[in-house]
């Protein structure tokens, strides 16, 4: 396996004494890769090649690029044994999530595909006689992908594609935490035929190299997924260039469950939002909001599932949830869990590091639920990023949508009823960019938009017709012909 740079269509490591040591979270023993960490002499070579190589790629024929991008998607079938392997190994998500990401990764590379054969302008009648009014859409230039640790394979699928249909060239920086993946993806493009500088990657911390690839004016756009924090700091320095931004950052989603749900669905459910990939999806579930009548049943019931569930190596088929990402993330897990026993937060199941059965040697922490949640507390109020979820009572539908727009996030929600008119009232008050009713918070399809609002997304949203759009500028064109 080739490790490393992919600048200008060849692979060379960064020439740094700076290392990111890669290992498996499940055990730390396993080191994947020592992969030199790039500076700004590889920043500046990939930002001079994409800008080298745009001209040629947006003149080439869409059905030529779309092609290419084709092919590229039909390698990733051929290989998803191996990646499936690979992204357990670098993430720690079971091996039937990783297949689940790559099955997320192609539906949204094919939409993107498909979608961009409608891509269009506008045609308008002109009150000039003789001349003809419509506007087009072109590629911007070179843009920016900055992937997160958490899904290393769909969010580039989501970001790169669109943007190289399009006919801009792209940069693509994968997080330190998940580097591998980032070069498996590439490698499917160089070995589709993609010409040298349309894709390249560049490792490295955001740290190091960040603020320099946003900084620079030869980035015409950006795309971020990750923290808010990071999120903000992206826009603020790109604001100087005027730089077009796309951020979608953390979430602190609600599921509301109300008395004439169905306990058995709205359970379920929130056992695969909260725990899924170790509850390390910006779409998770993390607050579960329950109308009194029903909150104890619920939260019985909800317990025992949670309870039930199998913490181990993500390689193992009866594995239930692997482990968090790293030594930071879990300890970011652990101190939450003592903050909300501190404000008070009745701990009902889990909290606690796993150390036994396997688990010795990696970042596993059990699933853990909290109970007696006060709006206000800070574990209600934060985004933990791992499998801890709160529950909270309300008294009603108006308290529920009170206590769920009281954060600063805005990214998913979910209602459980029977009552549709009660459902279209939570649909109708809910401060988020995705809302589902009698399905969790995790769910979408890559046919609508995916983006969140106030500290969870900015610019266009990713996905759906909106992908493509955004990496696209317009241009009216008003043309006089002449009179006939």
């Amino acid at each position: 396996m080739q490790i490393g740079n992919y600048i200008a269509g060849q692979w060379e490591p960064a020439a740094s004494d700076n290392i990111i040591v890669d290992t498996n979270p499940a055990d730390t023993r396993d080191i994947l890769a020592e992969i030199p960490s790039s500076g700004e002499a590889e920043v500046d070579a990939a930002l001079e090649a994409a800008t080298r190589a745009f001209p040629e790629w947006r003149r080439l024929p869409f059905s030529e690029r779309l092609e290419i991008v084709a092919q590229a998607s039909n390698l990733l079938k051929e290989n998803r044994g191996m990646i499936a392997e690979l992204l357990t190994q670098e993430n720690g998500k079971t091996l039937r999530e990783s297949h689940g990401e790559i099955n997320s990764a192609l539906s949204e590379m094919e939409f993107q595909m498909h979608h961009a054969e409608r891509l269009g302008g506008l045609v308008r009648p002109s009150r000039q006689p003789g001349a003809h009014a419509y506007m087009i859409r072109e590629p911007r230039g070179v843009a920016l992908v900055i992937s997160p640790w958490n899904f290393p394979l769909n969010v580039p699928g989501r970001k790169v594609v669109p943007a190289l249909i399009a006919g801009n060239t792209v940069v693509f920086k994968p997080a330190s935490l998940t580097p591998l993946i980032g070069m498996e993806f590439t490698r499917l493009f160089a070995d589709a035929g993609l010409p040298a500088g349309v894709l390249n990657l560049v490792c490295g911390s955001g740290g190091q190299i960040g603020t320099k690839l946003v900084a620079d004016p030869r980035v015409k756009a950006i795309s971020f997924t990750g923290s808010t924090e990071v999120g903000k700091q992206i826009h603020q320095v790109a604001a100087a260039n005027l730089t077009p931004t796309q951020l979608e950052m953390g979430g602190k989603n609600a599921a509301l469950v109300l008395r004439d749900a169905d306990l058995n669905l709205a359970v379920a459910d929130c056992v695969t939002a909260g725990f899924s990939c170790a509850g390390q999806w910006c779409t998770s579930t993390s607050r579960i909001l329950l109308e009194q009548p029903i909150a104890a049943d619920f939260t019985a019931r909800f317990i025992a599932r949670v309870e039930s569930l199998r913490v181990g190596l993500g390689t193992d088929e009866e594995t239930d949830m692997g482990p968090v990402i790293s030594q930071d993330q879990l300890e970011q897990v652990a101190s939450h869990v003592a903050l909300g026993q501190t404000e008070g937060a009745r701990l009902v199941c889990g909290g606690h590091q796993v150390t036994d059965n396997g688990c010795e040697h990696g970042y596993f922490f059990q699933p853990t639920v909290f109970d007696k949640v006060e709006p206000q507390m800070r574990v209600a109020q934060e985004e933990i990023f791992g499998p801890v979820v709160c529950c909270m009572e309300v008294a009603d539908l108006d308290h529920a949508l009170e206590v769920a727009n009281s954060v600063e996030f805005g990214l998913s929600a979910s209602v459980y009823t029977r009552d549709l008119g009660r459902a279209q009232r939570f649909i109708d008050g809910i401060e988020t960019g995705l809302v589902h009713v009698n399905m969790h918070t995790g769910y979408k399809e890559p046919q609508l938009p995916f983006g969140g609002r106030k500290a969870s997304g900015a610019g266009l949203p990713e996905a759906g017709e909106a992908g493509i759009q955004f990496y696209t500028q317009h241009k009216v064109v008003y043309c006089y012909a002449g009179e006939n």
